[in-house]
């Protein structure tokens, strides 16, 4: 059974950082590629960022190019989503997700909440 452990949201300002966390098992991590998406209020959940298994290409949306950067940590199986800069619009429960295809998901974390204020 795939399980996904997020962590690391919370509150912060315009402009302020946060970083999360997403925790798998070792099979899942081999297997899987990891990425993040998130939801806003009202809207559909849409793809932040993704990070290939195979050879550690990285892909983004453009919304988050050059402010977000994903990386993982092999020996921990751990997945990670640094976010610089971050913007009112960034506020959404970000998921992290388990995905043989590029930008879906097929098994996901349980969400974690990140506000940003203005």
């Amino acid at each position: 059974q795939v399980q996904l452990v997020e962590s690391g949201g919370g509150l912060v300002q315009a402009g302020g950082s946060l970083r999360l966390s997403c925790a798998a098992s070792a099979p899942t991590f081999r297997s899987y590629n990891m990425g993040w998406f998130r939801q806003a209020p009202g809207k559909e959940r849409e793809f932040v960022a993704a990070l290939r298994t195979s050879d550690g290409s990285t892909y983004y949306a453009d919304s988050v190019k050059g402010r977000f950067t994903i990386s993982r940590d092999n020996a921990k199986n751990t997945v990670y989503l640094q976010m610089n800069s971050l913007k009112p619009e960034d506020t959404a429960v970000y998921y992290c997700g388990a995905q043989l295809r590029i930008g879906r998901a097929d098994y996901w974390g349980q969400g974690t909440q990140v506000t940003v204020s203005s």
